[in-house]
Protein backbone atom coordinates (compact mmCIF):
# COMPACT_ATOMS: atom_id res chain seq x y z
CA UNK A 1 0.00 0.00 0.00
CA UNK A 2 1.26 3.54 -0.73
CA UNK A 3 2.67 5.22 2.36
CA UNK A 4 3.58 2.00 4.20
CA UNK A 5 7.07 0.50 4.51
CA UNK A 6 7.22 -2.07 1.73
CA UNK A 7 10.97 -2.64 2.02
CA UNK A 8 12.74 -2.69 5.39
CA UNK A 9 16.55 -2.87 5.42
CA UNK A 10 17.80 -3.35 8.98
CA UNK A 11 21.49 -3.09 9.97
CA UNK A 12 22.75 -4.75 6.81
CA UNK A 13 26.47 -5.24 6.21
CA UNK A 14 28.10 -7.04 3.30
CA UNK A 15 31.66 -8.24 2.77
CA UNK A 16 33.05 -9.43 -0.55
CA UNK A 17 35.36 -12.41 -0.10
CA UNK A 18 37.14 -13.09 -3.39
CA UNK A 19 39.00 -16.40 -3.90
CA UNK A 20 42.21 -14.39 -4.03
CA UNK A 21 43.07 -11.06 -2.50
CA UNK A 22 41.78 -9.30 0.56
CA UNK A 23 38.20 -9.09 1.79
CA UNK A 24 36.32 -5.87 1.09
CA UNK A 25 33.68 -4.52 3.47
CA UNK A 26 31.28 -2.91 0.98
CA UNK A 27 28.38 -2.01 3.31
CA UNK A 28 28.26 -1.51 7.06
CA UNK A 29 25.20 -1.25 9.27
CA UNK A 30 22.80 0.12 6.62
CA UNK A 31 19.19 0.68 7.67
CA UNK A 32 16.50 2.11 5.39
CA UNK A 33 12.76 1.87 4.92
CA UNK A 34 11.07 2.39 1.54
CA UNK A 35 7.35 3.09 1.25
CA UNK A 36 5.07 1.45 -1.29
CA UNK A 37 5.16 3.20 -4.70
CA UNK A 38 7.91 5.54 -3.51
CA UNK A 39 10.72 6.60 -5.87
CA UNK A 40 14.05 6.83 -4.05
CA UNK A 41 17.59 7.32 -5.35
CA UNK A 42 20.77 5.84 -3.88
CA UNK A 43 23.58 8.33 -4.39
CA UNK A 44 27.24 8.31 -3.44
CA UNK A 45 30.82 8.07 -4.66
CA UNK A 46 32.04 5.14 -6.74
CA UNK A 47 32.60 2.03 -4.65
CA UNK A 48 30.28 3.07 -1.82
CA UNK A 49 28.08 -0.03 -2.14
CA UNK A 50 25.05 1.45 -3.95
CA UNK A 51 24.79 -1.41 -6.42
CA UNK A 52 25.61 -3.96 -3.73
CA UNK A 53 22.63 -2.77 -1.68
CA UNK A 54 20.41 -2.97 -4.78
CA UNK A 55 21.51 -6.55 -5.47
CA UNK A 56 20.87 -7.51 -1.85
CA UNK A 57 17.30 -6.18 -2.10
CA UNK A 58 16.93 -8.03 -5.40
CA UNK A 59 18.08 -11.27 -3.79
CA UNK A 60 21.06 -11.63 -6.14
CA UNK A 61 23.47 -11.57 -3.19
CA UNK A 62 22.91 -13.33 0.15
CA UNK A 63 22.29 -11.19 3.23
CA UNK A 64 24.80 -12.41 5.80
CA UNK A 65 24.57 -9.60 8.37
CA UNK A 66 21.29 -7.84 9.15
CA UNK A 67 17.93 -8.43 7.49
CA UNK A 68 15.98 -7.27 4.46
CA UNK A 69 12.21 -7.73 4.38
CA UNK A 70 9.88 -7.10 1.46
CA UNK A 71 6.18 -7.03 2.32
CA UNK A 72 7.10 -8.43 5.73
CA UNK A 73 8.92 -11.47 4.32
CA UNK A 74 12.70 -11.96 4.42
CA UNK A 75 14.47 -11.79 1.06
CA UNK A 76 15.77 -15.27 0.27
CA UNK A 77 16.55 -14.85 -3.42
CA UNK A 78 15.28 -13.20 -6.62
CA UNK A 79 11.53 -13.13 -7.22
CA UNK A 80 8.97 -11.83 -9.72
CA UNK A 81 7.97 -9.09 -7.25
CA UNK A 82 11.34 -7.39 -7.91
CA UNK A 83 12.40 -6.48 -11.45
CA UNK A 84 15.84 -5.13 -12.26
CA UNK A 85 17.13 -2.88 -15.04
CA UNK A 86 20.90 -2.81 -15.57
CA UNK A 87 23.12 -0.06 -16.99
CA UNK A 88 24.11 -2.01 -20.08
CA UNK A 89 20.68 -2.97 -21.38
CA UNK A 90 21.08 -6.77 -20.92
CA UNK A 91 18.93 -7.52 -23.97
CA UNK A 92 19.31 -10.77 -25.90
CA UNK A 93 20.97 -9.63 -29.15
CA UNK A 94 19.49 -12.52 -31.15
CA UNK A 95 15.92 -11.66 -30.13
CA UNK A 96 13.72 -8.88 -31.48
CA UNK A 97 12.21 -6.21 -29.25
CA UNK A 98 9.00 -8.24 -29.08
CA UNK A 99 10.83 -11.47 -28.28
CA UNK A 100 12.89 -9.77 -25.57
CA UNK A 101 9.76 -8.40 -23.90
CA UNK A 102 8.03 -11.78 -24.24
CA UNK A 103 10.94 -13.57 -22.57
CA UNK A 104 9.88 -12.80 -19.00
CA UNK A 105 6.22 -13.43 -19.80
CA UNK A 106 7.06 -16.88 -21.20
CA UNK A 107 8.49 -17.76 -17.78
CA UNK A 108 5.11 -16.92 -16.22
CA UNK A 109 3.40 -19.55 -18.40
CA UNK A 110 0.58 -17.21 -19.38
CA UNK A 111 -1.73 -18.02 -22.31
CA UNK A 112 -0.21 -17.08 -25.67
CA UNK A 113 -2.79 -14.40 -26.45
CA UNK A 114 -2.33 -12.75 -23.04
CA UNK A 115 1.44 -12.77 -23.43
CA UNK A 116 1.18 -11.13 -26.84
CA UNK A 117 -1.23 -8.42 -25.68
CA UNK A 118 0.80 -7.62 -22.56
CA UNK A 119 4.04 -7.45 -24.52
CA UNK A 120 2.48 -5.03 -27.01
CA UNK A 121 1.00 -2.92 -24.22
CA UNK A 122 4.43 -2.37 -22.63
CA UNK A 123 6.15 -1.83 -25.96
CA UNK A 124 3.57 0.91 -26.53
CA UNK A 125 4.07 2.24 -22.99
CA UNK A 126 7.78 2.88 -23.56
CA UNK A 127 7.25 4.37 -27.02
CA UNK A 128 8.60 1.55 -29.20
CA UNK A 129 5.54 0.85 -31.35
CA UNK A 130 6.80 0.18 -34.86
CA UNK A 131 10.07 -1.36 -33.63
CA UNK A 132 8.64 -4.68 -32.42
CA UNK A 133 10.58 -6.68 -35.05
CA UNK A 134 13.86 -4.76 -34.70
CA UNK A 135 16.94 -6.34 -33.15
CA UNK A 136 19.03 -4.58 -30.47
CA UNK A 137 21.80 -3.88 -33.00
CA UNK A 138 19.29 -1.81 -34.98
CA UNK A 139 18.33 0.36 -32.00
CA UNK A 140 19.87 3.47 -30.45
CA UNK A 141 21.10 3.33 -26.86
CA UNK A 142 17.96 5.03 -25.58
CA UNK A 143 15.72 2.63 -27.50
CA UNK A 144 17.62 -0.37 -26.12
CA UNK A 145 17.05 0.90 -22.60
CA UNK A 146 13.36 1.46 -23.35
CA UNK A 147 13.15 -2.16 -24.49
CA UNK A 148 14.92 -3.31 -21.30
CA UNK A 149 12.47 -1.33 -19.17
CA UNK A 150 9.50 -2.76 -21.12
CA UNK A 151 10.79 -6.30 -20.57
CA UNK A 152 11.06 -5.70 -16.83
CA UNK A 153 7.69 -3.92 -16.51
CA UNK A 154 5.88 -6.62 -18.52
CA UNK A 155 6.21 -9.14 -15.69
CA UNK A 156 4.47 -6.54 -13.47
CA UNK A 157 6.91 -6.42 -10.54
CA UNK A 158 5.81 -4.41 -7.53
CA UNK A 159 9.38 -3.14 -7.10
CA UNK A 160 11.66 -1.77 -9.81
CA UNK A 161 15.40 -1.87 -9.09
CA UNK A 162 17.44 0.30 -11.46
CA UNK A 163 21.25 0.18 -11.48
CA UNK A 164 22.47 3.36 -13.21
CA UNK A 165 20.19 2.55 -16.17
CA UNK A 166 21.04 5.74 -18.07
CA UNK A 167 24.75 5.87 -17.24
CA UNK A 168 25.85 4.66 -20.69
CA UNK A 169 23.70 7.16 -22.61
CA UNK A 170 24.69 10.53 -24.03
CA UNK A 171 23.53 13.60 -22.11
CA UNK A 172 20.60 14.45 -24.40
CA UNK A 173 19.24 10.89 -24.50
CA UNK A 174 19.75 10.57 -20.76
CA UNK A 175 17.64 13.67 -20.12
CA UNK A 176 14.87 12.39 -22.40
CA UNK A 177 14.91 8.97 -20.69
CA UNK A 178 14.66 10.56 -17.23
CA UNK A 179 11.51 12.41 -18.28
CA UNK A 180 10.14 9.27 -19.93
CA UNK A 181 10.81 7.16 -16.84
CA UNK A 182 8.79 9.53 -14.66
CA UNK A 183 5.95 9.44 -17.20
CA UNK A 184 6.01 5.62 -17.18
CA UNK A 185 6.14 5.60 -13.36
CA UNK A 186 3.07 7.84 -13.18
CA UNK A 187 1.17 5.61 -15.62
CA UNK A 188 2.30 2.36 -13.98
CA UNK A 189 3.16 3.16 -10.34
CA UNK A 190 5.90 1.03 -8.82
CA UNK A 191 8.26 1.23 -5.89
CA UNK A 192 11.53 2.34 -7.47
CA UNK A 193 15.07 2.19 -6.07
CA UNK A 194 17.32 4.01 -8.52
CA UNK A 195 21.12 3.86 -8.21
CA UNK A 196 23.02 6.81 -9.66
CA UNK A 197 26.18 8.84 -9.14
CA UNK A 198 24.60 11.91 -10.78
CA UNK A 199 23.26 14.40 -8.22
CA UNK A 200 21.07 16.27 -10.73
CA UNK A 201 19.51 12.99 -11.90
CA UNK A 202 18.79 11.92 -8.32
CA UNK A 203 17.06 15.21 -7.43
CA UNK A 204 15.13 15.26 -10.73
CA UNK A 205 13.75 11.73 -10.33
CA UNK A 206 13.43 10.87 -6.67
CA UNK A 207 11.12 11.80 -3.83
CA UNK A 208 13.94 11.02 -1.39
CA UNK A 209 17.67 10.88 -2.02
CA UNK A 210 19.70 8.50 0.14
CA UNK A 211 23.29 9.78 0.31
CA UNK A 212 25.79 7.04 1.10
CA UNK A 213 29.23 7.42 2.63
CA UNK A 214 32.55 6.36 1.14
CA UNK A 215 33.28 2.65 1.53
CA UNK A 216 32.23 0.94 3.64
CA UNK A 217 28.88 2.35 2.59
CA UNK A 218 26.61 3.70 5.30
CA UNK A 219 23.55 5.96 5.10
CA UNK A 220 24.99 9.44 5.61
CA UNK A 221 21.80 11.42 5.00
CA UNK A 222 18.29 11.06 3.61
CA UNK A 223 17.09 14.21 1.85
CA UNK A 224 13.50 14.90 0.82
CA UNK A 225 13.29 16.64 -2.55
CA UNK A 226 9.68 17.89 -2.39
CA UNK A 227 9.32 19.01 -6.03
CA UNK A 228 6.30 18.72 -8.29
CA UNK A 229 7.71 16.27 -10.80
CA UNK A 230 4.94 17.05 -13.29
CA UNK A 231 6.43 20.58 -13.63
CA UNK A 232 8.70 20.51 -16.71
CA UNK A 233 10.51 23.68 -15.63
CA UNK A 234 11.44 22.61 -12.11
CA UNK A 235 15.04 21.70 -13.00
CA UNK A 236 15.76 25.36 -13.78
CA UNK A 237 14.21 26.76 -10.59
CA UNK A 238 16.32 28.18 -7.77
CA UNK A 239 14.92 25.76 -5.12
CA UNK A 240 15.85 22.81 -7.38
CA UNK A 241 19.37 24.11 -7.98
CA UNK A 242 19.78 24.84 -4.27
CA UNK A 243 18.77 21.26 -3.48
CA UNK A 244 21.30 19.97 -5.99
CA UNK A 245 24.00 22.11 -4.33
CA UNK A 246 22.99 20.88 -0.86
CA UNK A 247 23.22 17.23 -1.84
CA UNK A 248 26.35 17.74 -3.92
CA UNK A 249 28.04 19.11 -0.80
CA UNK A 250 27.23 15.87 1.04
CA UNK A 251 28.42 13.69 -1.84
CA UNK A 252 31.55 15.76 -2.48
CA UNK A 253 32.80 15.24 1.08
CA UNK A 254 32.42 11.47 0.69
CA UNK A 255 34.03 11.46 -2.76
CA UNK A 256 37.06 13.26 -1.31
CA UNK A 257 37.24 10.74 1.53
CA UNK A 258 37.12 7.91 -1.00
CA UNK A 259 40.10 9.48 -2.77
CA UNK A 260 41.94 9.99 0.48
CA UNK A 261 41.74 13.77 0.28
CA UNK A 262 40.42 16.45 2.60
CA UNK A 263 37.87 19.08 1.73
CA UNK A 264 39.48 22.55 1.41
Amino acid sequence: MPGTSQIVIDQVSHTYRPPRGREVLALEDVSLEVRGQEFIALLGPSGCGKSTLLYLVGGFLPTSHGTIHVEGKPVAGPGPDRGIVFQHFALFPWKTVRANVLYGLDKLRLPRAERASRAQAFIDLVGLRGFEDSYPSQLSGGMKQRAAIARTLAIDPEILLMDEPFGALDAQTRSLMQTELLAIWRRSPKTVIFVTHDVHEAVFLAERVVVMSARPGRVKAIVETGFDRSDPGRAKSKPFLDKVDEIWGLVRDEALKAQGKRAP
